[in-house]
């Protein structure tokens, strides 16, 4: 009689104290993050800035919890590197494995609308751990460039714009590595039969795409004004593309492109060299490339904005009409004070 008691009072103690673990763990294994953060780990971290990180991005109280879990699976952190995203309702317990376990999570990349290389560079620095200065170092790297096929003046027709995942301490080559693997597979042997067909390299259709995309925000117009650049650049005669000179100069603002504007000494200026530039001037999305491969035939060699700012162009087969359409551009222009 008295062991039986003896055992129910040892099992009673038991279920207590089970109840009593459970309850302290309850938090760390029930309990879900508030919001979803992106913890961002360099090797050196401790549990501790860990943790503050965690609070800072989560929510303070989860952070502390998913440092105390740390703790007790004796996490060995200062080797860890990379970002790891703690989804909205992930227990403290769970984060803790994640992290210790060390498997990175990937960050989405997008870029588009982007003109100089340099601001590539900034967006990737402000992204990735090695930041803006390692990423110009990169792609301003002759022998890197090469590597790829490419000069510091063509490496912009690898950066096709899109949406990519890396992980965060991916290094610039390593990114650059994957962006040379999506430029093949986006040059399929039809797109490359197409620019053959042209007269072009790959990398000149970027470059004619660039041009189009700087002349004309109309999706619905570039392959019409490519194929004016295509007729120009085929009968032997100058671009003289305004894009061009804007970027010779350095400055895409400029309203208008005067004379002396377009007498700038630079590789660049289509207004007084021949054939294309060295290098795209911007980095054309591919329905620009696509649409410059598509370009639909037609005999026009000049183009001027139209005078109603519609954004929309006049195209013209001979020079005198062309004159008519840019003095009706410029008295818009005057008449709005536009310099």
């Amino acid at each position: 009689m008295k062991s039986k008691k003896t055992k129910w009072i040892i099992a009673g103690v038991l279920a207590a104290v089970l109840i009593i673990i459970l309850a302290c763990l309850s938090p760390y294994l029930l309990s879900g993050a508030p919001a979803e953060g992106l913890i961002k780990m360099r090797k050196g971290s401790t549990i501790e800035s860990i943790s503050d990180s965690v609070q800072t991005r989560v929510d303070a109280t989860y952070g502390k919890r998913v440092g105390t879990m740390l703790k007790l699976m004796g996490a060995k952190v200062e080797n860890r590197e990379g970002a790891f995203r703690i989804p909205q309702g992930m227990s403290p317990f769970t984060a803790a494995r994640f992290i210790k376990n060390g498997a990175q999570s990937g960050i989405r990349f997008t870029f588009n609308n982007v003109r100089t290389l340099d601001e590539f560079a900034q967006r990737w620095g402000e992204t990735f751990m090695d930041g803006p200065d390692a990423m110009r170092k990169a792609i301003n790297d002759s022998a890197l460039c090469a590597k790829y096929g490419k000069t510091p003046q063509t490496i912009a027709c690898l950066l096709m714009p899109d949406t990519y995942e890396f992980y965060w301490n991916t290094p610039p080559e390593k990114m650059l590595d994957r962006m040379h693997d999506y430029y093949n597979d986006f040059w399929t042997a039809e797109r490359k039969a197409k620019a053959e067909r042209l007269g072009l390299t790959p990398d000149q259709v970027a470059t004619v795409a660039s041009i189009v995309e700087e002349e004309t925000s109309k999706a619905d117009e570039r392959g019409k004004v490519a194929r004016l650049y295509l007729n120009r650049y085929q009968q032997g005669m100058r671009l003289q593309a305004d894009p061009t000179v804007k970027f010779a100069i350095g400055d895409f603002s400029i309203k208008r492109i005067t004379v002396p504007m377009t007498q700038i000494n630079s590789p660049y200026n289509t207004y007084r060299v021949d054939g294309l530039p060295p290098g795209p001037i911007r980095l054309p999305e591919k329905s620009t490339i696509d649409a410059v491969l598509d370009a639909p035939q037609h005999d026009y060699l000049y183009m001027c904005a139209r005078a109603d700012f519609s954004g929309y162009h006049d195209f013209t087969r001979d020079y005198k009409s062309h004159l008519d359409n840019a003095h009706r551009y410029q008295a818009a222009l005057n008449s709005r004070g536009i310099k």
